[in-house]
């Protein structure tokens, strides 16, 4: 049988518009020692980032191939990519939709046998020496001509590398976040069963040590490894017409679809999750708006789109299309009480906060067994956001009033399976400047 010989191939694409002036680089490594043994790169005209990325990984393959050409079943080929989008379809656990992807992830796969080549997505930080070949492929195309690997400086930028251990491809960041919770465990031992801030007020030093299993755990109390949390991604719609003069605009009313500048932001919040290489699943509520803006990530993506009637925006009754103003001019009353109870209900026969509370928990109960440990985007409308956030944060309902949602702002919650949730981001709108 002839030795294993381990590689590993390092890609990159870009594009200088989206589409526009594109190239790719890529390039092969011993596993063993991390030696630079062949680099790959080229200008392929007007292309999207995608395109470049895939063709990046055809060339990396087809590299690695060349330099073993008699090695068979004994060659293992170690992809590191920077794009989530590639990685994720080629591991095969995102469907390939988009009709100019298919034909590039058939000539990826046809090149080695499924079973000798493995997928990792890394951070583009650590994919620098793939960017720099793909950046000299599109200078030497604005300069009319093609990359010279003998004119190349791309390894001198690379940062250095440790050779790869002899096993799968290593875990992501959420899994060494768990490692470094169990080692802090344990580094606390144990018989320690205090915490860093004191949570059960009333409790003596005398009383029983707390079972980790029969509550969730507050604060930074020693807790056993749970695991990658499911996160939510919680996007709000992009603008309607009604957006901008702040118009109750709820499941009540109608169901209006996004404007010139809503598309737009969808486009754009498209754009940010396709770099970010983060998001596994998409949920949208069942309305027009969020629909749109769903579908606009999604086709970028390659992902399908789940909707959960549970995320649907409050109905607000006899409010629906109505200023505040307009509102406080015609039902008073009924608005002073409504904010200052949340089991009030809009004039007319509409949802209490209690109530979308209610429906928007069962929601989010369902959706986080059904993704543990995933990444969700989740695109729906200002109350649910803002009722995820207050009911993470076990904030009163009065909370409500005291945050901000941009359309198609970002705002993230990770939820743990011992019922703890972390909120990481609220009301995030860098993606539209």
């Amino acid at each position: 049988m002839s030795a294993v010989r381990r590689l590993v191939v390092e890609a990159d694409g870009g594009s200088r518009g989206n589409p526009g002036p594109a190239g790719y680089g890529a390039v092969v490594l011993d596993a063993a020692t991390g030696e630079t043994l062949a680099e790959a790169a080229e200008y392929i005209g007007v292309a999207t980032n995608n395109v470049a990325e895939y063709r990046g990984l055809i060339a990396g393959l087809t590299a690695a191939k060349a330099l073993f050409p008699d090695a068979g079943d004994a060659l293992r080929v170690h992809v590191r990519m920077d794009s989530k989008l590639v990685v994720e379809q080629m591991s095969g656990r995102w469907k390939i939709k988009h009709p100019d992807m298919k034909p590039l992830a058939a000539r990826a796969a046809a090149i080695l046998p499924a079973s000798s080549v493995t997928y990792e997505w890394i951070p583009r930080a650590q994919n620098k020496h793939a960017d720099r070949l793909a950046n000299e492929a599109m200078d030497a195309g604005r300069d009319g001509r093609q990359w010279e690997a003998s004119a190349s400086t791309a390894e001198l930028d690379a940062p250095a590398r440790t050779p790869l251990p002899d096993r799968g491809p290593p875990g992501d960041a959420v899994a060494g976040a768990a490692k470094a919770r169990a080692a802090l465990a344990a580094a606390r031992g144990a018989a320690d069963t205090g915490t860093l801030f004191e949570v059960n007020a009333g409790v003596s030093e005398e009383s029983e040590p707390t079972d980790v299993t029969a509550a969730p755990q507050v604060g930074w109390a020693a807790a056993p490894d749970l695991g990658a949390p499911a996160t939510f991604v919680l996007l709000r719609h992009g603008e309607t017409l009604l957006t901008p003069e702040k118009r109750f605009s709820g499941s009540g009313g109608t169901d209006p679809e996004l404007s010139a500048v809503g598309r737009d932001q969808a486009a754009r919040a498209a754009a940010h999750f396709a770099a970010l290489g983060a998001v596994q699943e998409i949920v949208s509520s069942p309305l027009r708006r969020c629909r749109e803006t769903a579908a606009a990530v999604a086709d970028r993506l390659g992902l399908d789109v789940r909707i959960e009637d549970g995320l649907r925006e409050s109905d607000f009754g006899a409010w629906e299309g109505l200023t505040f103003g307009e509102v406080r001019e015609r039902y008073g009353d009924d608005l002073t009480t409504w904010l200052a109870d949340p089991e009030t209900a809009p004039t007319g026969g509409g949802e209490s906060f209690a109530e979308v509370a209610e429906r928007v928990a069962a929601a989010r109960d369902r959706l986080t067994a059904r993704y543990a440990g995933r990444t969700v985007l989740v695109v729906t409308h200002v109350t649910p956001i803002k009722t995820l956030v207050r009911l993470a944060l076990e904030a009163p309902a009065q909370a409500m009033f005291r945050m901000e949602l941009s359309a198609a702002s970002i705002s993230t919650v990770a939820y743990y399976g011992d019922g703890n949730a972390s909120v990481r981001l609220l009301n995030d709108t860098s993606h539209l400047r």
